[in-house]
């Protein structure tokens, strides 16, 4: 059987030890290259082949669902997990409907994440009995809700938003005219059925977005 070589994309050193870690128990797996952001990453692939790559969904620079959408262009033969701190309910299916081979979360079980790196190396995707159902409903003709309406550049605006940052300070993170901000601002509330900055902090507190 040949080894499934993986690349880790993480900006915390720690999460990258923890993953090789556990990865390091199976067999006919070999982490063959470490990445802190998506620069990085695409320096890494250009210097040797991946069969998977386990990536970040927030890395300063260039996020984890950006790079998603790069790999899937020019890469398309590796396969890419999103492994988050971020719960199912956030990103897994934008990163599923992006291409992505699989969404873990970092408390992942080993077997779990070995699992869904062997089936991805071979093609299939990991999903899990609440996103299959998720994903069931949506297929369904079930309308999105929640964060789950927002675009990505929603969502991104959002988390902002909810940290307290000004209109103006997210447009300069985001490079966009505070007028844009605004505008974002305004179809956020109304997707997501709130009225003020406030409602928008209270849900990011309580589903684990800051």
């Amino acid at each position: 059987m040949n080894t499934i070589r993986v690349l880790l994309v993480d900006d915390h050193a720690i999460a990258r030890n923890g993953v090789r870690l556990m990865l390091g128990t199976a067999e006919g797996i070999e982490v063959g290259g470490e990445a802190c952001n998506a620069t990085e990453a695409l320096q890494r692939l250009g210097e040797q082949e991946y069969d998977v790559a386990l990536v970040d969904i927030q890395m300063p620079g260039k996020n984890g669902l950006d790079l998603l959408r790069q790999l899937r262009t020019d890469y398309p033969r590796m396969a890419v997990l999103m492994l988050s701190t971020y719960s199912e309910d956030i990103y897994a299916v934008r990163a599923l409907k992006g291409g992505a081979a699989g969404y873990l979360t970092k408390d992942t079980p080993t077997s779990t994440l070995v699992e869904a790196v062997r089936k991805a190396a071979n093609g299939g995707k990991h999903v899990s009995p609440a996103l299959l159902e998720k994903l069931a409903s949506l297929v369904g003709g079930g309308a999105a809700q929640g964060v789950e309406a927002l675009s990505n550049r929603e969502l991104e605006v959002f988390k902002l938003i909810a940290a307290g940052e000004s209109l103006v300070k997210i447009g300069e993170t985001l490079h966009l005219s505070p007028n844009t901000v605004t505008t974002y601002r305004s179809r956020i509330l109304e997707k997501m059925g709130m009225a003020s900055n406030a409602d928008l902090t209270r849900y990011a507190i309580e589903h684990g977005l800051i």
